[in-house]
């Protein structure tokens, strides 16, 4: 081989080196670019993803709009309903016979007081119509007028059996002059022994009638010219918390009568006035339809 041949070899061998190097050269800027751009892009925090498809969800529903609060409003508060007091001692005061001359007289007392009574009235008096004015201010003021029978007398009411018919026909009088529809009555010389026949009390409670007797006789009617002794009647006689006195349109309960009103303010009663709507038995027969 001639120099000029091995000399063409080297060349060709240096210049082999040359494109190697700048090959490697180019193919490691080549990477040093590009890693230097991929390391300069901002990369999501790969802690921060979600490990697991619940956790997908839950990202999911957190991300969703949320309905706005809203206020929540309590219920007004109910007031407690007191129940109405019932009074502890209670007094009926009731008065018979009327009407009368004295009744007008016996309604000023009560109204001066702010008391209301219970009247049970005749049908031969509730005739009279000199009379009737004083009725319909009974009712006007509060009080209450039942039947106390037409005639009054024993053998007719009771012998007879004449007591329902008597009744029924005085309570009409009593609507007839003051509109009510009263259904309360008092036999007079009370239930026992007179409504002992079971026969007389299922008519009452057919025509439905109810009966009221007494707790407290104040022996009134006997006692003229006496209303200290009516009132010490009536002072001994109160013993329960609930008294029903039975007395009469004389003039001795009317000078009684204010002492009596005394009397029951000072022991703490209330008074009261018969009401239907509250019904309780007391009749001497003890009958519960009455």
């Amino acid at each position: 081989m001639s120099a000029l041949h091995q000399q063409e070899t080297r060349k060709r061998k240096r210049l082999k080196k040359h494109y190697f190097v700048i090959l490697l050269l180019i193919l490691f800027g080549t990477g040093f670019f590009v890693g230097k751009s991929y390391s300069a892009r901002e990369l999501p925090n790969m802690s921060d993803e979600p490990s697991s498809a619940q956790e997908i969800i839950d990202q999911s529903e957190d991300s969703s709009p949320q309905p706005e609060e809203t206020t929540k409003v309590e219920p007004p508060k109910k007031e407690p309903v007191e129940e109405e007091k019932k009074p502890e001692k209670v007094v009926y005061l009731t008065f018979d016979d009327g009407p009368s001359k004295l009744t007008e007289q016996f309604l000023d007392i009560l109204q001066e007081h702010g008391v209301k009574a219970t009247f049970f009235m005749q049908g031969n008096n509730l005739k009279k119509e000199l009379l009737q004015k004083s009725v319909k201010r009974a009712v006007q003021e509060g009080h209450y007028i039942g039947a106390h029978s037409m005639t009054h007398n024993y053998k007719t009411l009771y012998t007879n059996q004449q007591f329902v018919p008597e009744m029924v026909k005085t309570l009409e009088l009593v609507h007839d002059i003051t509109g009510t529809n009263p259904h309360l009555v008092r036999p007079p010389y009370g239930s026992a022994p007179g409504l002992k026949d079971e026969r007389i009390r299922t008519q009452l409670a057919d025509a439905h009638i109810k009966v009221w007797d007494w707790t407290i006789d104040s022996n009134d009617w006997e006692l003229a010219g006496k209303p200290s002794r009516i009132l010490q009647n009536i002072k001994q006689g109160t013993t329960s918390d609930r008294e029903i006195v039975l007395m009469h349109e004389k003039p001795q309960t009317l000078e009684a009568l204010p002492g009596i009103i005394k009397f029951y303010k000072e022991q703490g009663y209330e008074f009261a006035v018969y009401d239907e709507a509250h019904h309780f038995v007391l009749n001497f027969q003890n009958d519960l339809e009455l």
